[in-house]
């Protein structure tokens, strides 16, 4: 049986944890529209410069998203020059989705900057134990995550 005090810490952690993920789902909405795009849009463009080039049927699963909404993701991300359409150099009947890091970073950085900035005097005032104990948190909370995808997506 856990005790009240334990019990009391496991409500307040899944209460930050709450507000932190709605805190973040409103600061990306509001720098998404800051630069023109769908907070969504915004993430998945995240998605495609984290994982590089891909093609259609890549970002459609890893978004599980249809070709349809990923037609309109690309088409959108393509108007405002943050990815462009290529054809593979050994296959030209696949088209790769390419990511154009200059103009993302051109948009992004002035914004991202100050974030990074306030982020990085953050994770300084924490002694080395504490940045290793949220890496494992963090770590173990996305291989959660992945999985409830999965058994979400099966």
């Amino acid at each position: 049986m856990i005790d009240n005090s334990k019990e009391q810490q496991i409500q307040t952690f899944r209460s930050l944890s709450r507000k932190y993920s709605d805190t973040s789902i409103l600061m990306h909405e509001a720098i998404a529209r800051e630069i023109g795009l769908s907070g969504t849009d915004h993430k998945y463009l995240g998605l495609i410069m984290q994982n590089g080039q891909m093609t259609a049927g890549e970002l459609s699963r890893l978004t599980g998203l249809t070709t349809g909404a990923v037609t309109g993701l690309v088409d959108r991300l393509e108007r405002k020059k943050l990815i462009k359409r290529q054809f593979d150099k050994e296959d030209r009947r696949k088209v790769m989705i390419v990511p154009n890091t200059e103009n993302v970073f051109k948009l992004l950085n002035p914004i991202f900057d100050k974030l990074n900035e306030k982020t990085m005097e953050l994770v300084n005032s924490f002694s080395e134990h504490e940045i290793n104990m949220l890496e494992r948190y963090f770590r173990s909370a996305i291989d959660i995550m992945n999985e409830m995808i999965e058994q979400l997506r099966a």
